[in-house]
């Protein structure tokens, strides 16, 4: 492990991965800012390292030679980058193939680029720690599905859990036949019997084939957030894309939109590996994961005060610095709406939303950089699709809907059939009222924390008080104070008391 890779939150560094799977070779580059992590490069070759493996007991001539070209490019872009730290991890081809040693050598020898050789624990850990750091209340068990292998790993109160490596890739089964869906669902049934343990209501799915099959269910359902990260199926759903795909013709599932033809190859396993799995382990709810390995080999270098961080808030923290120009107002604005919080609409529980408020007071600054005559459409998708990790689709949609209402977009928003889709009206209501609670602080006070200290709004019963401290009623209470608290008290339902003196 790195010593302290990121141990002071005001350093930005870069950071490289590079993973060597039995499907894929990809480089990474990652911009770290405190606990915020961006991915700022992503690039894939799929060699196929492990299409040959058993048959052979070796890696696949062809896919050493793609993936070998592949390394030596990766090195030339982090030789120009200069990353802070460079990880390179090879897994279970790599690590089960006869030339696998030989090959690292290789690499070694014609990129300088030294291969760490995951054992199957190791895997299975790496990709629950990224789960984790991109979810971090995530309760269920881990499911990375690779070229050769399935890792399953249980994860409970943020720790991870033992895990078991099952030979359950595409190319573990593949025997040079067509594909027979009947035959290799039976193949896969056997082959799931030893993961009787890890039975769960929650599986969180990792692995570029299971988020294709994300995918395709966003297409078939008509979903407007084409975001994979945190994306959820219930069972039924995901049994259905399953089988729909496992019943396509490789001609077929290659005129799909965006699927190329080595991703086609390997789909319906994919699909009947997550068919198989629903009924093993008595699944509900299916999360995509967009971070794994790559990601949990990063998070376990980070210092633990740094590790710690919510994802969700230090993202917001980074992205509306980053936007915004008044360092002191996010925390000025989380004091001044505590006393509004429980008068407010429930949005989904006290707890989520006060974490959720504090997200949006890191972003309220969001829109300061941008053209007033398009500050609510932009400021709105930036919330509702920026890379941060750690919500929901729901409560991206919630805070989108906030930070709406901050900038004084009408209730509709700019995307309605998207935010009537993840939230229902009374999480519309209370995200409104929300954002109209953060308007009101930042317009009264010019969006000066000095300022914002000398008004005060009290819920008492159905009454919300507006009050200022001595001297300052006229330069704090005027006409557009009034607007602003009258449209807050209208949202939560509740009446106003603007009486100038605190």
């Amino acid at each position: 492990m790195p010593e302290a890779l990121l141990s002071a939150i005001g350093a930005p560094r870069d950071v490289a991965a590079i993973d060597i799977g039995s499907n894929s070779v990809r480089l990474v580059l990652y911009r770290l800012e405190g606990r915020a992590i961006w991915t700022v490069f992503n690039e894939k070759v799929l060699a196929g390292l492990g299409r040959d493996l058993a048959a052979t007991g070796r890696l696949s001539v062809e896919g050493a030679a793609q993936a070998l070209t592949a390394l030596k490019r990766f090195a030339a872009v982090i030789e120009g980058v200069q990353p802070a730290h460079v990880f390179v991890a090879a897994t279970a081809a790599v690590r089960e193939a006869e030339d696998g040693p030989s090959f690292c050598d290789t690499v070694a020898a014609e990129t300088g680029l030294k291969v760490r050789v995951l054992s199957g624990e190791e895997e299975a850990r790496y990709a629950a720690l990224g789960v984790l750091a991109g979810i971090p209340h995530a309760e269920g068990v881990t499911a990375d599905l690779g070229g050769s292998s399935l890792e399953l790993v249980r994860m409970e109160n943020g720790q991870v859990g033992t895990g078991i490596t099952l030979p359950l890739g595409p190319f573990a089964l593949a025997d040079g036949k067509a594909f027979d869906a009947g035959k290799r669902r039976d193949e896969i049934a056997r082959r799931l019997k030893p993961a009787g343990n890890y039975q769960t209501d929650t599986l969180y799915a990792v692995g570029g084939a299971w988020r294709t099959l994300a995918q395709v269910h966003m297409d078939v359902s008509g979903y407007p957030l084409h975001i994979v990260h945190q994306y959820a199926m219930n069972a039924d759903e995901a049994r259905d894309v399953a089988r729909l795909v496992a019943r396509q013709s490789k001609a077929s599932l290659e005129k799909w939109p965006g699927l190329s033809k080595k991703r086609a190859e390997t789909l319906p396993h994919a699909a009947l590996v997550l068919e198989g799995l629903i009924e093993r382990l008595g699944l509900k709810t299916i999360v995509l994961s967009a971070w794994g390995v790559r990601e949990g080999l990063l998070f376990e270098a980070l210092d633990d005060d740094v590790a710690s961080v919510d994802p969700l808030l230090a993202g917001s923290s980074a992205l509306g610095a980053r936007q915004g120009i008044s360092p002191t107002l996010p925390g000025a604005l989380r004091a001044w709406i505590e006393p509004l919080m429980a008068a407010l609409p429930t949005g989904f529980d006290a707890k989520r939303d006060g974490e959720l408020a504090d997200a949006l007071c890191r972003l309220a600054d969001l829109g300061a950089r941008l053209h007033p005559d398009h500050r609510v459409e932009l400021a709105f998708d930036q919330v509702l699709r920026a890379p941060v990790p750690g919500q929901t689709h729901a409560e991206r949609a919630f805070l989108a809907t906030a930070i709406n209402a901050r900038y004084g977009g009408p209730s509709a928003t700019p995307e309605p059939d998207t935010i009537v889709r993840l939230l229902n009206e009374e999480q519309r209501q209370a995200a409104r009222a929300l954002g109209l609670a953060i308007r009101l602080a930042c317009d009264l006070s010019g969006r000066s924390a000095q300022l914002l200290v000398n008004a005060r709004a009290t819920v008492r019963g159905d009454l919300l008080s507006l009050t200022a401290s001595d001297g300052y009623a006229d330069v704090l209470l005027g006409e557009q104070t009034r607007r602003r608290a009258k449209a807050l008290a209208d949202a939560a339902g509740l009446k106003l008391q603007i009486d100038g003196r605190d």
